[in-house]
């Protein structure tokens, strides 16, 4: 399905829009997603294995090595057009929620301000013990670091398997998508929950929901509108198509 002057009216018209992005958008600036096949010194372990409390009291080096790999390689991406994108639709929407399961600072970067980290940032750090965040770390000393606090020792500021996700960010997200008139989601496969849940639960709410994903996903049978492309093709004519359409109306006021 292509961009319709229905969808261009429908975020034109809107004054509460909600976003949802995953992987996908991330994996267009070449961020591997979590369960790409690892190569190198990593080829021969499993991500989920290394992505848990328990893995972390097992071997904390280990893992921290693993997340400073990631982190390199995050570091090493750049924003695409679909960030952009998002960062133009903002300007326009008093209220304008980005939610992201992507835990690459992209959107940051990018220059997204009102945006809800649902599973974490990898460019934080926090500690295990009393979960008191680092301003930075010395990666020339002991690994993982010490906090300075009580001298537990510091963790990425990420969501792990078997953890629950920040409840404030979970609770404004939930917010969000209830009060939203237009949500989109966008390169998420529409199974990790409970982000999976936040279209539908938009959708319930009255909104009108857009996906937009290269692959079909369960999500698409509920959405209004399914646009089968890459986020950085379709999301920058989306959001110029209505930009334009809302200049043209006020110049016409």
């Amino acid at each position: 399905m292509g961009i319709s002057d229905e969808l261009v009216e429908r975020l034109r018209a809107a004054e509460h829009v909600a976003v949802l992005t995953g992987a996908g958008v991330s994996a267009e600036s070449g961020v591997p997603t979590f369960r790409d096949a690892q190569t190198g010194l990593w080829a021969n372990y499993d991500p989920a294995e290394l992505a848990t409390p328990q893995a972390f009291l097992r071997n904390p080096r280990l893992v921290w090595d693993w997340y400073a790999y990631r982190r390199q390689t995050v570091e090493a991406a750049q924003p695409n057009e679909a960030h952009y994108a998002l960062v133009d639709l903002e300007q326009h929407y008093s209220d304008f929620t980005l939610i992201t399961q992507n835990i690459d600072s992209l959107h940051w970067r990018a220059g997204s301000r009102d945006l809800l980290e649902l599973h974490g940032n990898i460019s934080r750090v926090r500690c295990f013990e009393c979960a008191t965040y680092a301003p930075g770390w010395d990666e020339e000393g002991e690994l993982p670091p010490r906090c300075a606090r009580c001298g537990g020792l510091l963790r990425p500021d990420v969501v792990w398997f078997g953890e629950g996700l920040p409840d404030q960010a979970l609770r404004l997200a939930y917010e969000a998508a209830q009060r939203s008139q237009v949500f989109l989601s966008v390169g998420t496969s529409a199974i990790v929950q409970p982000a999976a849940s936040l279209p539908l639960i938009a959708r319930r709410s009255g909104a009108y929901l857009i996906e937009i994903n290269v692959e079909e996903t369960s999500l698409s049978v509920f959405a209004d509108c399914w646009l089968q492309d890459q986020a950085g093709t379709v999301l920058p004519e989306l959001v110029r198509r209505v930009i334009r359409d809302i200049q043209s109306r006020e110049e016409g006021a």
